[in-house]
Order: structure tokens, then C-alpha cells, then sequence
């Protein structure tokens, strides 16, 4: 029974649709620095260089792919303050809030590495943290813990944010999965390359015992057991 009260729960917080961006995003929003030689963690495809961004428009994550104003695409590059946080908000970002045992598919690390890379300039970042939300009048259960159903209605915040603040180079918030960590995606158009400072890898997750281990052990706290494959 308490289980059972537990899902109704879950599913009672999880909102029916997302609310549409504000017409004066650009008077409610926040900005806030990620510092100049922070790290950024990044888990990310092989054919991507540590600093690249993705080009778009292909994928489907919360933030990305993501058109300007003109309908050009804005290439993005996702991170976060930790391993783990970077992991949670790539590979591990789909799996699911639910009671017990979860499996994942060793196969989708396949190509993916890990890189750290460190900002040679103060970033500019739009606040999603929980109190910013609260200006701007939406839940965080309506844009930042939201499956992946809703994920084209999300991104169309990122897209107005985009619009409105030219000022803003990205967007930060914390983790979904880890609320001990920030996560951020940057905007290409706004924030270059060669901006960013390669300070380790590529490493390849699944070759990489220490990168492996880690995850591993992510993994089983968050009740997740990764099989298939050798």
C-alpha cells in the first residue's frame, strides 16, 4: 500500500504539460558567472573533440537541439561541476524515477568519452536554480525535473531565453538526478571553442577502468544495473 501511495505520489508531481515561456523573459531572468579556469565535466561522443560543441539539430535532450531566432541552429555543449553530475545529465539522464532495480544498456556507452575542460573567460549563465524559477513562475517540476515527453516544450525556453538575453552565453541549473551538483549546457553561437581549455582526456568510458568504476558506482546508488555486452 505504501508503495502504491508512493507512485501516486510521484505521479501527482509530475506536471501535465509545460507552462509556455514568458512574453518579458528577458526583466525576470537571472544571470549568474561560472568563474574563469572552473572545470566543466563532460561525458560526450567520440567524434566531438573535449571542447567541441554539438552542431545540432539532430538528439533530444532538454536543452538541445535548439533554433535562434532565425531558425539556425545553435550548437550546444553540455556539463557539470562533477563526474557524476555529467553523466546524469548525458547518458544517465533518461532513467527513470522509480522504486526498485533499473536496467541500462551497457551498449549506449559504446563512443562515449570524458573530458574536463576549463573556461579561459567568465561565462554568463541564466539561473534555473529553484529560487530564479520562482521569478520567473514555473515550477521545477515543470521545466527541469520533466521526462523526456516533454523535453520539445522545455527546449522552447531555452530558445526564448536564447531570443530575449543576448547577453546570456547558457543556462545553469541544479542536477536533476544530483541536487549536489550544477549542471549547464552553453550556447555555441555566444561561447566558442576555443574558449574552452581541453585539461584532460578524451577518455573512453567503457576502455577506461577508472572512468568505468566510477560509473559503475554511480550506478548501483541510484539503483541502476548496467548489463549487455562484455
Amino acid at each position: 500500500m505504501a508503495d502504491r501511495k508512493s507512485r501516486v505520489s510521484r505521479a501527482a508531481s509530475r506536471p501535465s504539460r509545460v507552462p509556455a515561456p514568458l512574453a518579458n523573459i528577458a526583466k525576470l531572468v537571472r544571470t549568474v558567472i561560472w568563474p574563469k579556469a572552473q572545470v566543466i565535466h563532460r561525458i560526450h561522443l567520440k567524434i566531438y573533440g573535449s571542447s567541441e560543441f554539438n552542431p545540432g539539430p539532430k538528439g533530444n535532450a532538454r536543452f538541445s537541439p535548439i533554433r535562434a531566432s532565425d531558425r539556425a541552429s545553435i550548437p550546444t555543449f553540455y556539463g557539470g561541476t562533477t563526474l557524476d553530475c555529467a553523466a546524469m545529465e548525458t547518458v544517465l539522464h533518461d532513467v527513470p524515477f522509480a522504486a526498485g532495480l533499473k536496467t541500462f544498456d551497457k551498449q549506449k556507452l559504446v563512443d562515449q568519452v570524458y573530458s574536463q575542460v576549463t573556461p579561459k573567460r567568465d561565462l554568463n549563465l541564466v539561473d534555473l536554480s529553484t529560487t530564479a524559477l520562482g521569478k520567473l513562475g514555473v515550477q521545477r517540476n515543470e521545466l527541469i525535473d520533466t521526462e523526456k515527453d516533454k523535453y520539445p516544450d522545455t527546449r522552447k525556453w531555452a530558445e526564448a531565453i536564447h531570443a530575449a538575453c543576448s547577453d546570456a552565453e547558457g543556462l545553469c541549473w541544479i542536477s536533476r538526478q544530483d541536487d549536489r551538483a550544477i549542471a549547464i549546457v552553453l550556447f555555441g553561437d555566444r561561447v566558442a571553442s576555443a574558449d574552452l581549455l581541453p585539461t584532460a582526456g578524451p577518455r573512453n568510458v567503457l576502455a577506461d577502468v577508472s572512468v568505468y568504476t566510477n560509473l559503475l558506482v554511480l550506478a548501483d546508488r541510484i539503483g541502476v544495473n548496467i548489463v549487455g555486452g562484455k
